[in-house]
């Protein structure tokens, strides 16, 4: 036979593993400094542009059909 096991305690810990790999990502999107973010932000600007130069037809062009 298997185990007896609290469901109670169960769910408690199943609860704060979760919130443990929220945090985690959290920590990861928040806990940056400055220089960091605007890194990021710069080079996710660059990745737009580029790929904006790129396309083969604007977007709204009117000779688009």
């Amino acid at each position: 036979m298997g185990e007896v096991v609290n469901l109670r305690q169960a769910r408690k810990q199943k609860a704060r593993i979760e919130k443990e790999r929220l945090a985690g990502g959290n920590r990861a999107l928040h806990g940056r400094s400055k220089a960091e973010r605007e890194r990021d932000r710069l080079t996710s600007d660059m990745t737009e542009k580029f790929m904006d130069g790129h396309r083969r037809e604007k977007p709204g062009d009117p000779d688009r059909r």
